[in-house]
């Protein structure tokens, strides 16, 4: 099984932005960790701050794999281009946040993304990517 975990803008300074939401380890060495908590899972990880190469990923790893987990961040709230791409694939997709969403800003209350998702992670830290790998696992 091959599994992709996509992040999207801002997920890059994870370790260093908004502690206090995001906490203080990075993608990088949190996505060790996982890797030994599936080890019979293949994982890739693609984080960008580009819209167009997000979609592009979405669109690549749609086909090629047996799911993905994505948190596009952001683009969460304003990407009728992602909604498009996770529609066009073969390939669940579940959608993560760190933070809960609905606890936040008005404007991050809606998703363009979870209508075409198979489900949505939110507020459960970066345990949310784990729960998410093993629901992926057993679909």
């Amino acid at each position: 099984m091959k599994i992709a975990i996509i992040n999207g803008p801002n997920l890059n300074l994870l370790g260093k932005r908004e502690p206090e939401i995001y906490g203080s380890q990075t993608f990088e060495e949190y996505f060790e960790a996982l890797k030994k908590v599936f080890p019979d899972t293949d994982l890739v990880y693609f984080q960008s701050n580009s819209e167009g190469e997000l979609v592009s990923k979405i669109q690549a790893f749609g086909f090629e794999l047996d799911g993905i987990v994505l948190n596009a961040g952001a683009y969460t709230h304003t990407s009728v281009a992602m909604r498009d791409a996770i529609a066009a694939v073969p390939a669940p997709v579940v959608e993560v946040h760190i933070s809960n969403v609905h606890a936040r800003e008005s404007f991050r209350h809606h998703s363009y993304l979870s209508a075409v998702c198979v489900g949505g992670i939110f507020g459960l830290g970066l345990k949310g990517y784990e729960l998410a790998i093993r629901y992926l696992t057993v679909i």
